[in-house]
């Protein structure tokens, strides 16, 4: 897997393989995932946060705090 400061994120197009069910697919999905480690699960997120996200990714997070007062009953 590319490295998430890569310009162009690169597929491994020789790891795919062919289920016959969506079932069959998630739980081939969590065997993948659970044999990485924590820290190479952390990049990937990584990545996929930056991919969808952009340039936005690099931002802080906005804290917003809001009153709201009610009466009481």
């Amino acid at each position: 897997m590319s490295e998430p400061h890569d310009p162009e994120p690169r597929v491994d197009r020789t790891a795919f393989s062919i289920v016959s069910s969506f079932e069959e697919a998630d739980a081939e999905d969590d065997a993948y995932w659970r044999s990485r480690t924590p820290a190479e699960r952390l990049v990937h997120l990584e990545l996929l946060r930056r991919i969808n996200y952009g340039d936005a990714a690099a931002g802080r997070l906005q804290r917003v705090l809001e009153l709201a007062w009610a009466t009481w009953r």
